[in-house]
């Protein structure tokens, strides 16, 4: 066995006898674009709402929970999924996210949140890891659809004015900060501090 790997190992270290520079450039750029291409579709299939509410722990709590919201069903008909909210649009920062998310898969391997006490006993949390990381990205996957730039206030009720002037606008303070609960229901709040 070890002098197959050792033999093979010189045959991959060697110069090529029987293929030319060119068959192994193309080659190469071939096997590139196949890998780019399975890479990026399985990237995008798992930035789908389908394939995030595929898991029973999903679909079953925080699905059910947005499905009552004005981000789910609206006057205007647009919808945000799960990706619109928990995944940035840039690839730089989806490919971050989704190494980040990657240990939801734990997660969902033990069991962690598999049934609804489970979940409700972690929910807080869960909730304040997604705080903070909005928070920390100045509530960025919000601005991809909500923009300051954008927003008329003429049309907004006379506190949400004066919070957007005094927060929102001067940066003081970022859209998750005023609106957690938004698309899912809050957890028990109590003993979180700045909470009203």
């Amino acid at each position: 066995m070890f002098d197959l790997l050792k033999r093979y190992w010189k045959v991959l270290n060697s110069p090529s006898v029987h293929f030319s520079l060119a068959f192994l450039t193309l080659g190469g750029f071939v096997a590139g674009v196949i890998f780019w291409g399975g890479f990026n579709t399985a990237l995008e299939a798992t930035n789908t709402e389908k394939f995030c509410i595929s898991c029973h722990e999903m679909r079953d709590n925080v699905f059910a929970e947005l499905k009552s919201t004005i981000h789910y069903s609206n006057r205007s008909g647009v919808r945000a999924t799960c990706p619109d909210c928990h995944v940035p649009h840039e690839w730089t920062d989806k490919i971050a996210r989704k190494m980040q998310a990657s240990k939801e898969v734990w997660g969902k391997i033990f069991g962690t949140i598999s049934t609804r006490d489970k979940f409700v006993e972690k929910r807080l949390e869960l909730a304040q890891h997604e705080w903070a990381r909005l928070k920390a990205n100045n509530s960025l996957e919000c601005r991809n659809c909500h923009s300051a730039e954008s927003m008329d206030i003429t049309r907004q009720s006379p506190r949400a004015v004066e919070a957007h002037e005094n927060f929102l606008f001067t940066g003081e303070k970022t859209c998750i900060d005023c609106h957690k609960g938004i698309a899912h229901h809050l957890p028990d709040m109590s003993g979180v501090p700045e909470w009203q």
